[in-house]
């Protein structure tokens, strides 16, 4: 089942360009939207949760066009949403912030039964009843997720909810993201390419407000097929470079003659991606 269909997003702040052009679809399942500081990221998913409008192109979410008031209500009555900074209060426990949340999104009938199941889905049944002042930041996230959750929403999304979590904290938390994403729709934003390889079935990378990739995550990587080398030294001429634990130096670009090709990974291709779509926004 498509949740998303969007064609032809733009949007401009002033004079500058946020989105140009995003055309993509969301089915169920795990979407991890991948690009640098910038790229849009989160101007985009503030469009699919329905809190700004794009100046031009069409969306339909979960069936409903949000550009009219009942369409942005029947489309938020079955989102979550998690943003980069929920605006926590930190003398409410986790209970009552959920529980201001679930107000908000006026659920009435057995509305603490709810709180309690969707703290209870993130880990949280010990730690209810603290402030979130005294949470660990691995813990203000699984709050901000138990209210993204409240009322088994359709489509969920996700902004950048791994951002200064220890790899611990990290792991944790991709494992919560891939559970919700067992029959229903979850677009995950983020910079990290790990959180798209351990959890995301298809990947979406936003560079400078366009798309220049979308696929499943092992065809990103093979971007970069052929153009991966480890040598002794840095290569002359590599895109990127970097010295392993071993002592060689992982090369991305144009291989010279006889040069020792390795299997490249999701990074290598994003970072191909990236570095030829900033080429072509230069040169356009």
């Amino acid at each position: 089942m498509t949740t998303v269909q969007a064609e032809g997003l733009s949007l401009r702040f002033g004079r500058t360009t946020a989105l140009k052009d995003v055309s993509f679809a969301l089915d169920d399942g795990v979407t991890g939207l991948l690009g640098p500081n910038g790229a849009g990221k989160t101007t985009l998913l503030r469009i699919l949760a329905t809190a700004i409008p794009a100046d031009a192109g069409q969306l339909r979410i979960l069936g409903a066009d949000p550009r009219g008031a009942a369409g942005r209500l029947a489309v938020r009555r079955r989102l979550g949403y998690l943003p980069q900074n929920p605006g926590f209060h930190p003398h409410f426990t986790a209970f009552e912030f959920v529980d201001y949340i679930a107000i908000l999104k006026e659920i009435v009938a057995g509305r603490h039964d709810e709180v309690r199941r969707v703290l209870h889905a993130v880990g949280l049944d010990d730690q209810r009843g603290k402030k979130i002042k005294a949470l660990s930041g691995g813990m203000r996230q699984r709050v901000g997720l138990a209210a993204a959750l409240l009322d088994d929403p359709a489509l969920v999304i996700l902004d950048e909810p791994t951002v200064g979590l220890d790899p611990e904290q990290r792991l944790r938390f991709r494992e919560l993201i891939a559970h919700i994403g067992e029959g229903r729709t979850v677009l995950l934003s983020t910079h990290q390419t790990e959180d798209v390889a351990t959890v995301c079935q298809r990947v979406i990378v936003l560079n400078q407000g366009r798309i220049p990739f979308e696929g499943e995550p092992v065809a990103l990587a093979g971007v970069a097929r052929g153009r991966v080398w480890t040598s002794p030294a840095r290569a002359d001429g590599a895109l990127a470079a970097w010295r392993t634990g071993n002592g060689d130096y992982h090369n991305i670009g144009d291989p010279p003659p006889g040069a020792r090709l390795v299997d490249p990974s999701i990074e290598d291709g994003y970072l191909m991606v990236i570095d030829a779509a900033s080429l072509a926004g230069r040169a356009a």
